[in-house]
């Protein structure tokens, strides 16, 4: 087994936490929980609407990714959070689901919660893995 590194990155949005970005060992690849931040001007208000949330957390998601030369079809699984599941869970699946192909997408939990960092109203992390001649453009 080899020693885990720890990511961070300065094109990622800015840490809420004390967290790294992304731990990586033996190609497996945690990314944390990212919020609905803008990455370049965190002093920016969240979106509004569970939609715009959605696509900033992914898009957020997806810096981490290309930074580690990696990309959505390296993803096997997630989890989502949400501070208002019945309400969200619909519109927030729409927005999801338009990230991966309709065959590939990966496993996943979602669960409902009480409240998110900075008054969020959705979470994500990936659960990402490295394979033999994939690589990320």
């Amino acid at each position: 087994m080899t020693v885990p590194v720890f990511h961070n990155f300065s094109s990622a949005p800015t840490h809420v936490a004390p967290f790294s970005h992304a731990v990586e060992c033996d190609g497996w690849v945690q990314l944390t929980g990212q919020m609905p931040t803008d990455p370049v001007d965190d002093t920016k208000p969240l979106p509004d609407d569970i939609q715009a949330q959605t696509r900033r957390v992914m898009e957020n998601l997806i810096i981490i990714l290309n930074e580690m030369q990696l990309g959505l079809e390296n993803v096997l699984s997630t989890r989502v959070f949400l501070t208002n599941f019945k309400r969200d869970y619909e519109p927030m699946n729409n927005v999801y689901k338009s990230y991966f192909p309709q065959d590939r997408l990966p496993a996943r939990t979602c669960v409902g919660v009480t409240d998110l960092a900075l008054g969020a109203l959705v979470e994500i992390d990936m659960v990402a893995k490295r394979f033999e001649g994939l690589t990320h453009a």
